[in-house]
């Protein structure tokens, strides 16, 4: 168990180069000028700077900024969300044709106060990017929208390019870590997406951190490949806010590439392992590898 110590001090290898370039400036500004939200922003991810000023991308967070749950690793904001803004998505896709962006991720607050979990705008966001970007792909990282088949089936009509959804972490942690969701749900959220799309990839990702240990790491990487996930994202979890979980281990960026070595020993196509790794990290190279596989089992 770790000390308060522990908790405070960060090891050397997290620490963030900050990079605020003309590209990072203007990113920013054209967020708040077509009044977009992104996860970059509200759940202070670590790699925004990498992201915004160097690899150009971005994580749109669409349906609002705030969420109907509060789960306790989060840093986005909860409490009633605003009415739906049906013009969001054409505002996304226009961000997308002016950014010139190959690949695009698009997740959402959850918002259980909708019948439909938000599917039906996420849904057209989809259609809109790809009627204005034709060549970008797209990956869709939804809540799981209450569970609700109907749900699901609106999103995957879309057809997205990759099927996003998290479980972030172990079994035995999920009722403590996160808020109306429930670690089978999540599973059979995913698997139901293979269902639906056999030919989509889908994608899930774990923080550790948490007091999780690495039997029960390795059993949720089984887990998801029991529900034919492809793609698989593990990152430190950094607390947000001091009103947040706190940090139990820091793990050693040797552990996250033996964490990546035993994940695609197990069957995944893809997998980021990183003290900095987050959902949408590097997912323009997830997207391609998860092509590349598919053209070999195709082929075989």
């Amino acid at each position: 168990m770790a000390t308060r110590e522990e908790h405070v001090r960060k090891p050397e290898w997290l620490k963030i180069k900050l990079n605020t370039n003309e590209n990072y400036i203007g990113l920013k500004k054209m967020m708040r000028e077509k009044q977009l939200h992104t996860v970059c922003e509200e759940a202070k991810c670590p790699n925004i700077h990498e992201c915004w000023a160097v690899r150009r991308t971005a994580t749109f967070m669409i349906l609002g900024d705030i969420c109907t749950r509060a789960c306790r690793f989060c840093a986005v904001k909860t409490g009633l969300p605003t009415e739906l803004d049906w013009q969001e998505p054409e505002r996304v896709a226009d961000s997308v044709r002016l950014m010139n962006l190959k690949h695009v991720v698009v997740t959402a607050v959850a918002r259980d106060d909708l019948k439909d979990g938000g599917a039906a705008v996420f849904a057209e966001t989809v259609r809109a990017i790809r009627r204005k970007n034709p060549f970008t792909t797209i990956e869709v990282l939804p809540s799981d929208m209450g569970g609700v088949y109907e749900n699901l089936k609106i999103l995957m009509d879309a057809r997205p390019d990759i099927l996003n959804h998290n479980i972030e972490t172990v079994r035995r942690l999920t009722p403590r870590v996160r808020a109306r969701a429930t670690y089978e749900r999540s599973l059979e959220f995913l698997r139901r997406a293979k269902e639906l799309q056999p030919d989509i990839p889908t994608k899930s990702s774990i923080m550790i951190g948490l007091g999780e240990t690495k039997e029960e790491i390795l059993e949720a990487m089984d887990d998801l490949r029991a529900n034919h996930v492809d793609i698989l994202t593990i990152g430190q979890y950094l607390q947000p806010t001091k009103k947040h979980l706190k940090v139990e281990k820091y793990y050693h960026p040797h552990e996250f590439m033996e964490l990546k070595e035993i994940a695609l020993s197990k069957g995944f196509s893809h997998c980021e392992a990183g003290p900095l790794v987050r959902s949408s990290y590097h997912a323009d190279e997830q997207v391609n590898a998860a092509a590349k596989q598919k053209q070999m089992n195709e082929k075989e």
